[in-house]
C-alpha cells in the first residue's frame, strides 16, 4: 500500500502564473479563478478547507462552503457552538484552502475572523432550503449523541412546531468573515517548480510577491 501511494504523482503542465499577469486586487484575482472553476464545471468550487487552532494549539480542519466574498472578506456560516466556533472564539484567526485539481490551481487565504452582523446571518438563513433551516435547530453540532434516531426524532418535532410559519434563525447559528491579510495563488508547473504569487497586506496596501515553490 505504502509503495503504491508513494508512486502516485502528476506532472502539472496546463499553464503558468506570473506577477505581471494578476490583478492588483487579490479579491478580483480570486473571482477570476473562481469563475474559471465554475466554467470548467468543477463541483462545488466554493468548497474550502477551513483551518482553525484548538485552545491547546493543535491544528483542526474541515471542509466548509464559501457563501460570499467581497473586499471585506470571505464568509461562511455555521453553528457558533460547534468545535470550530469554540476554537474561533478562543483564537479568532483562520486559514482557507481551495483546490481546483482539474485546473492545477490552489488558493490559500489567511486572516483574522469576525462574526458577520445578525442581519446578514438572518438574511442568509432565510434564503436556505427549509430543511436546512430545520437542521440548524436539530443539530447540537460537534457534541456526542446516542444515535441518528436522536436527530430524526428532533427533526420531526421541529417540523411540527414550525409548521406553516417562518422558521426563526437560532441565536447559536450565523456567519463568520475571514478578513484576509495574506492570499496566495498557486499554479502547478512541471518538475514541481510551481508558480506561487502571494498578496500580503502591509499598511493597508496589497504587496505582490513571487515565492519559491
Amino acid at each position: 500500500m505504502s509503495s503504491t501511494i508513494s508512486d502516485l504523482r502528476k506532472e502539472y503542465t496546463l499553464k503558468g502564473l506570473d506577477a505581471v499577469d494578476v490583478s492588483e486586487s487579490p479579491i478580483i484575482q480570486f473571482r477570476r479563478w473562481f469563475d474559471a472553476a465554475l466554467a470548467a464545471g468543477i463541483p462545488e468550487p466554493n468548497a474550502m478547507h477551513v483551518s482553525t487552532v484548538t485552545p491547546d494549539g493543535r491544528p483542526d480542519g474541515r471542509i466548509v462552503l464559501l457563501k460570499a466574498v467581497s473586499d471585506a472578506g470571505f464568509v461562511f456560516f455555521t453553528n457558533y457552538e460547534s468545535r470550530k466556533g469554540q476554537e474561533l472564539a478562543a483564537h479568532p484567526f483562520a486559514a482557507l484552502t481551495f483546490f481546483y485539481q482539474p485546473l492545477e490551481q490552489q488558493i490559500r487565504v489567511e486572516g483574522r475572523v469576525e462574526k458577520v452582523s445578525a442581519e446578514e446571518s438572518t438574511d442568509y438563513f432565510h434564503s436556505r432550503p427549509r430543511g436546512s433551516q430545520i437542521g440548524a435547530w436539530v443539530s447540537n453540532q460537534s457534541h456526542p449523541i446516542d444515535s441518528r434516531d436522536v436527530l430524526e426524532i428532533r427533526q420531526q418535532e421541529l417540523e411540527t412546531q414550525f409548521a406553516d410559519q417562518e422558521i426563526p434563525r437560532p441565536e447559536h447559528w450565523g456567519g463568520y468573515r475571514v478578513v484576509p491579510d495574506t492570499i496566495e495563488f498557486w499554479q502547478g508547473r512541471p518538475s514541481r517548480l510551481h508558480d506561487r504569487i502571494r498578496y500580503r497586506l502591509e499598511n493597508g496596501t496589497w504587496l505582490i510577491e513571487r515565492l519559491a515553490p
